[in-house]
């Protein structure tokens, strides 16, 4: 049985269907404060699923997801993640990611439970000193969300070595698409990503799509971006699981496509799947935004076999898709 913890949200729910298509038991533990219960429902139709609700922060929680089932390892999602909001209230991204992870772990000691497949971020790197960006590349963060995912990359290598607590950290860029089958797909309120808000301004007539800097040092002055497809991101979890059944060592690995595509080339792919005009306004950059963030990925391919295979275009017709389908369940 497998613990998915922000099993409602995006990421989470692409890979509880995953590991639901792979045989897998799984109990998804979530407050349902970003995660959709509309989500749960449709994923308790492709196998064998539990429901918790229940928050990190709350200790009692945690105790009876794991008294109620065998866990045998976890998968751990859930988390605060809007950067923005990370520097305005860096309190919550402390108590919930931090905090909450803790008592995570805590709970996982005290049942025996020694594996954890964890959900970070390229956001843990900050400015890029070189791209594209291995997992040699210095860990800076510029913001809360990003410090508080390495605040539990130390943990995790702390109860690695006094407990052999085992942790596969998983480092994303910037991940893009929805379920191929469109079942399920990317439901943030409000929206920060790229490609679901351009998609929106094609869906609602009074959606401007906001282009934030075209004077950086690229090819045509917007920044770079490495979107690594939701499908191919899952696969990465389920082979770091397959790793850490077979005795693999607490390790690290970036997930992303080695390729970088510019906010213009997203856009223009945008406009060509939804065969739409899409109204644009360009306004100043935003602080923190670097010129590029690409990633090397290398490691993972060598040590996990893991390739990703789905390209941009594809990302973007799978969540075009899910975007048409999402306007009529609000």
């Amino acid at each position: 049985m497998i613990l998915v913890t922000g099993g409602a949200g995006y990421i989470g729910s692409h890979c509880t269907k995953a590991l639901l298509n792979n045989g897998f038991s799984v109990v998804v533990f979530d407050n349902l404060s970003t995660g959709h219960e509309e989500t749960i429902k449709t994923l308790k139709q492709l196998g064998n699923l539990n429901f918790v609700k229940g928050d990190l922060q709350n200790k009692s929680d945690l105790k009876k997801v794991f008294e109620e089932f065998k866990i045998d390892s976890v998968i751990h999602f859930a988390a605060c993640s809007q950067v923005g909001e990370s520097v305005s209230n860096p309190q919550k991204y402390y108590f919930n990611n931090v905090y909450g992870t803790l008592n995570l772990l805590e709970a996982m000691l005290n049942n025996e439970v020694k594996k954890i497949v964890f959900s970070s971020t390229a956001a843990t790197y900050g400015e890029p000193v070189y791209t594209p960006i291995d997992e040699k590349h210095p860990q800076n963060p510029i913001n809360p969300y990003g410090q508080s995912k390495l605040m539990i990359e130390k943990i995790l290598d702390d109860y690695n070595k006094a407990y052999g607590l085992k942790s596969i950290r998983l480092r994303y860029f910037n991940v893009a698409g929805a379920d191929s089958e469109n079942k399920i797909g990317e439901w943030h309120e409000p929206e920060t990503h790229l490609i679901p808000n351009i998609l929106k301004s094609t869906i609602y007539s009074e959606k401007t799509f906001e282009m934030y800097g075209i004077d950086y040092d690229t090819k045509d002055g917007t920044c770079v971006r490495d979107y690594i497809n939701i499908e191919d991101l899952v696969e990465a979890h389920i082979l770091a699981l397959d790793y850490l059944n077979n005795n693999g060592e607490t390790n690290f690995f970036n997930l992303g496509t080695n390729d970088g595509n510019t906010v213009k080339e997203v856009f223009n792919i945008c406009e060509k799947i939804s065969e739409k005009e899409i109204p644009v306004e360009i306004k100043p950059r935003r602080e923190g935004d670097p010129a590029c963030l690409v990633a090397n990925n290398s490691r993972a391919k060598e040590v996990l076999n893991w390739q990703p295979k789905r390209t941009l275009e594809y990302s973007i017709k799978t969540a075009f898709s899910w975007e048409n389908k999402l306007k009529n369940l609000k």
